[in-house]
């Protein structure tokens, strides 16, 4: 999608589509859809007399205009309550905006920038958060339709436009972060909706080579054989039962930048998850191509640092392995040991996304980062106790805690912070090794982070993401399939730490 911004006239600028917005609570229309409404005798205000128009957040009306205005189209976009706007309300109208857009075969818009320095948005937040909304609202994953029916025109361009030339600078920094941003969630949703026999590790080593060409990061892909060099028994357990060698992909941003302790994201890659040989139900298997989320994810925020060339030295680990039962698989019983020396009895084979963590975040010691954050699909226990709302937040430090909890507030991507308290060691003592895989159905959620908190010693977070990396319906600016969960979280974080560095 072409983005532009440019300063100009509501009323005189040509386009497909102008694109101005009301409040629920307007008794009139005013700024630039006052002036629309002027040019157009009245046209919007008629229809709000009329109760045609209310303003409710992401209603959409769409006008016709007879002269008055130089667009073909005018589409008056709903932000709610005036008191209510946040960053998250605009980039909400602009996915609404962007789906009627396709709906009608529009190839491109102009709007106006929805909030820009109203109330608590400045206008590069409001930027971004229209681009954001426009970019991830209008996504389609297409790839194996046949069927034109099935698939929209896509947006290939939208202009934002200003009458106030003083803004003009952060409303393209804005546009520019948004656009590399979504992009970035865009990759990660469209790896998330492929399916696995398209996308083995050895597909996702291959497409992080061609990310970090095209972006200039660094990148590294350990095979089995390195692996086993490294002492990393737990990953490796995890794919013996495949054919699929397993694959641990390192990318760096300004991996030069040797006098920089870097800032490290782990990214949870299980291309496709049948339990192994503690083999999960049939019914809704399909759904575990979606297991190599968090990998996917972390592939996104590269992208994004590296578009953004943040000031900070960012790694990223993605540990990538099929789960699957043959003759060859790890087994409930065995006791492996992890690349920190660490053994463990697994329980469950199916409790696999621990284990390739275990040896990533052990891996993630040698840089002796600043803090490390994983994103992982880990249990079906935070969708119990969170569902689909919010992950879930793990973390041995409060600092770093507040940092990612002020970013879920910024990004939307809503976490809620979990206990990691000591009782909770309990449940995964074993008596044949140093821990075990699983502690049963209880508090599942926390223990996957109590098993994983004895692979670091550094500030660290696990988010548990299992809930949020797939929608099955269309809301706000997510679209059913992938969602790029974890994306625009932690790349909100890491903008916090480069704005510090």
């Amino acid at each position: 999608m072409e983005i532009k911004v440019e300063i100009g006239s509501v009323t005189e600028v040509s386009t497909e589509l102008l694109v101005v917005n009301l409040f629920e609570d307007s008794g009139q229309p005013g700024g630039a859809t006052g002036a629309v409404d002027a040019a157009l005798q009245g046209a919007i205000a008629d229809l709000m007399a009329a109760g045609d128009i209310k303003g409710k957040e992401g209603e959409v009306t769409l006008l016709y205009p007879r002269g008055g205005v130089s667009a073909k189209r005018v589409l008056v976009v709903g932000l709610g309550r005036r008191d209510a706007l946040n960053v998250h309300a605009v980039r909400r109208a602009a996915a609404a905006v962007a789906r009627k857009a396709q709906e009608l075969g529009i190839e491109s818009l102009c709007t106006i920038v929805h909030g820009a320095g109203a109330g608590n948005i400045d206008p590069e937040g409001a930027a971004q958060a229209v681009v954001e909304g426009t970019v991830l609202g209008s996504y389609q994953f297409t790839a194996y339709l046949t069927c034109n029916d099935a698939i929209r025109k896509p947006l290939a361009g939208l202009t934002l436009l200003t009458h106030d030339a003083t803004s003009l600078p952060a409303l393209q920094a804005g546009a520019t972060a948004g656009n590399a941003i979504a992009e970035a969630v865009c990759l990660a949703r469209d790896l998330t909706n492929l399916p696995g026999n398209d996308l083995p590790p050895s597909a996702m080593a291959a497409r992080a080579q061609e990310v970090a060409a095209q972006c200039g990061l660094t990148c590294t892909v350990l095979d089995e054989t390195q692996m086993q060099t490294l002492g990393m028994g737990s990953l490796l357990a995890v794919g013996k039962g495949t054919d699929q060698p397993s694959q641990f992909i390192v990318l760096e941003h300004n991996a030069d930048r040797s006098d920089l302790k870097p800032y490290v994201v782990v990214g949870k890659g299980i291309t496709f998850d049948s339990g192994g040989i503690s083999l999960k139900p049939g019914q809704g298997m399909e759904a575990m191509k979606d297991d190599m989320a968090g990998a996917a994810a972390t592939l996104g925020i590269m992208q994004a640092v590296a578009a953004l060339d943040l000031p900070i030295r960012v790694v990223g680990l993605m540990p990538c392995v099929e789960n699957m039962p043959s003759g060859k698989a790890y087994r409930p019983g065995d006791v492996i040991k992890a690349i920190n020396g660490r053994t463990i009895e697994v329980i469950s084979t199916d409790a696999e996304g621990r284990l390739i963590l275990a040896d990533a975040l052990g891996y993630a010691q040698r840089y002796q980062p600043q803090a490390v954050v994983d994103l992982a699909t880990l249990t079906g226990a935070c969708v119990v106790a969170l569902g689909t709302v919010a992950s879930g937040l793990l973390c041995n430090d409060d600092a770093l805690a507040g940092q990612l909890e002020k970013a879920a507030g910024e990004s939307g991507e809503k976490t809620w912070r979990l206990p990691l308290w000591d009782e909770y060691k309990q449940q995964i003592k074993s008596d044949v090794a140093d821990i075990k895989n699983s502690g049963g159905r209880e508090a599942g959620a926390v223990i996957g982070g109590i098993f994983l908190q004895n692979f670091v010693d550094y500030p660290w977070a696990h988010v548990d993401i299992a809930g949020m990396v797939f929608s099955h319906q269309v809301e706000g600016w997510r679209v059913k399939g992938g969602t790029g969960y974890g994306v625009r979280l932690l790349v909100a974080w890491l903008r916090q730490q480069a704005v510090q560095a």
